[in-house]
């Protein structure tokens, strides 16, 4: 039977080769680029140590469970908590019963457990465990060329009639409107984004700590994808950020909000950060802007600016272990801060053919 505990630094070599037996060398390799800023750089990480479950036989490391910490507020509470990421097992070992042990482990040792995106099997394993069910975190798109709407499993000659139906509304939606607001592009964000959170963080039921360290280590820092970042800026204070990148889906240019944090009442502030991006992503000859988003106030501006919600493949999923949360805690996320940039889904490969 495998025993498990936490990483250790010899473990590194021998996990380095699970992780190319099971995902390949092409991931592997990438995941080689990002290992140290992931587990090693983060402001939440204890004295540094990689939030990292292994399972071993003899001196073989043939599984791993890997968590992004993170520091999570929790209506008046701030309590350690972790993303789950990276999961592995060996390929003769799988279907035994080793990944649910692993699972456990990780469950057991964090405040709050959390998840983003997610295997079927993951989710099954979930649903198993009877963990609270939070359903999927809304997804919102903005369109704003005749090519946006198109999907992969629709014929070309289909794809077009929608364009050519859609053309007018499209043209409505994404018309261009004045930013009334300051907004300033930034490459590092400083106290006033620490001084932001602690003025809006009780407006959110459930929201990981953005503080200047964590923003900086998750948006400024990683060096395998770059993001741009603009800030809404009154009197040389701080009171809202966007942050965002252009990539290439399967069937056009899509520019991704990645986060976006104000007070959601400031509708002035929220409005003007949204109307940046929208000229950022015409810049950048983008079809389509999208957006994940739990909070409700959010998904709100983000319909008064142009965007329609559609299918999402993004499950969110989680479970407080530190406290008894208030009664209905669980019960939906309309007041919950969840975007794109909560864990690593935006980053992953496999992102885009989910897109």
């Amino acid at each position: 039977m495998a025993d498990i505990d936490r990483f250790k630094p010899d473990d590194r070599r021998g996990a380095e080769g699970l992780y190319r037996r099971v995902f390949g060398n092409d991931a592997a390799d990438a995941n080689r680029l990002r290992w140290d800023w992931q587990y090693r750089s983060n402001p939440a990480a204890h004295r540094g140590e990689p939030l990292i479950w292994v399972a071993r036989e003899g001196v073989a490391i043939i599984g791993q469970y890997a968590a992004m910490p993170v520091i999570a507020r929790i209506h008046d509470q701030e309590i350690d908590a972790a993303w789950g990421m990276d999961v592995m097992v060996a390929p003769e070992r799988q279907r035994q019963g080793l990944g649910e042990q692993l699972f456990r482990t990780w469950d057991r040792n964090v405040g709050a457990a959390l998840g983003l995106g997610g295997t079927e099997s993951s989710l099954r394993l979930f649903q198993k465990l009877r963990w609270p069910d939070l359903g999927t975190v809304p997804a919102m798109i903005k369109p704003l060329t005749r090519r946006a709407l198109r999907r992969s499993e629709w014929s070309m000659t289909f794809n077009r009639l929608v364009s050519a139906v859609t053309l007018p509304w499209v043209r409505l939606v994404s018309r261009p409107r004045p930013v009334t607001e300051e907004i300033r592009a930034i490459r590092h964000f400083d106290d006033r984004f620490t001084d932001l959170w602690n003025r809006v963080a009780d407006r959110f039921a459930f929201a990981v700590r953005r503080d200047a360290d964590y923003l900086n280590w998750k948006y400024v820092q990683p060096p395998h994808v770059r993001y741009q970042i603009a800030a809404l800026v009154r009197d040389d204070r701080a009171d809202g950020y966007v942050v965002y990148r252009h990539a290439r889906e399967p069937l056009g240019r899509t520019t991704r909000l990645v986060d976006v944090f104000a007070d959601p009442d400031d509708e002035a502030g929220v409005l003007a950060l949204l109307r940046w991006l929208d000229r950022e992503a015409r810049a950048a000859d983008s079809d389509r802007i999208r957006s994940y988003a739990t909070h409700a106030g959010f998904r709100r501006l983000l319909r008064r600016n142009g965007y329609y919600q559609t299918k999402s493949t993004v499950p969110l999923v989680a479970k407080v272990n530190a406290f008894d949360p208030p009664a209905g805690f669980y019960d939906n996320a309309d007041n919950w801060h969840v975007t794109l940039g909560d864990a690593d889904f935006d980053t992953l490969p496999d992102f885009d053919a989910l897109s």
